[in-house]
């Protein structure tokens, strides 16, 4: 989808006078969820983690408690915005009925951002007939289209694929080597750090989560905070199948979050989506 079919997301135009409440709910509509399994997307982070976030089935209250980077009116025009797109509505009856709102989010008590208490909502979702994440997971494919068409840093695309499963990193590295890539691989801490450190810098990093003595939103999180890695786009490539999880790594900065197993031309339209290659 072109990005001129999403106006800005904050602009007056878009406050329009429609009542949001903080106990109304939405769900995705067909285009709603395309967004967040279509593999490219011009959408911006904030309604993306709303769109992930509204899967589940949570209220107003609770997405404004989720996501309190999020300034309360800016949430609710967005919303807007959502509905007026028609990615997201207003559930049916049948579709409420018997759920369970509360306390759907809990805070962590580290400090840290928690935006839900796994075992306990999965447990609310599984005996409501939501989405039941521990048995089967949460598939999603996001990848945010770059605004405009994009260059290599040198004559060639170089990707760092940060995998410690040979099998996956492997099939990552053939698959983006066809597609004319340069491939760097780090499977460990040391590894990562020394990836990053060479010259030039990545054009992508493809980032999996559960390595071995390093957490991948770690590494995240310390590439946003580095001057000159913080503008490197980050696609999540992982097994970590849970909507606080994809919301952890949209907030944190990644440009892309695809569920694992994972189809190879997904994968493929995802880095092409984020970097800008091709029709943006």
């Amino acid at each position: 989808m072109a990005n001129e079919d999403f106006v800005s997301v904050f602009s007056s135009e878009n406050r329009a006078n429609i009542a949001v409440y903080p106990l109304d709910v939405f769900v995705l509509t067909d285009k709603g969820t395309a967004q967040i399994q279509g593999a490219a997307t011009a959408l911006p982070r904030e309604g993306l983690e709303l769109l992930v976030l509204m899967d589940g089935k949570a209220t107003v209250a609770d997405l404004e408690q989720a996501l309190p980077h999020i300034p309360s009116e800016d949430l609710r025009n967005l919303l807007r915005v959502l509905m007026a797109q028609g990615l997201v509505r207003q559930p049916t009856i049948a579709e409420t009925d018997g759920l369970d709102f509360s306390a759907f989010f809990a805070a962590a008590g580290d400090g840290e951002e928690t935006l839900i208490s796994t075992k306990a909502s999965a447990s609310r979702e599984a005996e409501a007939g939501a989405p039941q994440l521990e048995r089967t997971g949460y598939y999603v494919s996001i990848a945010r289209r770059a605004v405009k068409a994009g260059n290599p840093r040198s004559g060639k695309w170089t990707a760092l694929v940060i995998e410690d499963d040979p099998d996956v990193a492997t099939l990552v590295r053939r698959l983006l080597e066809e597609a004319g890539f340069e491939i760097r691989a780090a499977a460990n801490r040391d590894e990562v750090v020394a990836a990053l450190r060479q010259p030039p810098l990545p054009d992508i990093v493809i980032l999996d989560v559960m390595l071995p003595d390093v957490n991948g939103f770690d590494v995240l999180k310390r590439m946003k905070a580095h001057p000159a890695l913080k503008a490197v786009p980050v696609i999540m490539l992982t097994s970590e199948a849970k909507r606080e999880s994809v919301v952890r790594g949209l907030g944190g900065g990644a440009d892309g979050y695809i569920t694992k197993p994972f189809e190879r031309e997904v994968l493929l339209e995802g880095v092409k989506a984020v970097l800008g290659i091709g029709p943006t």
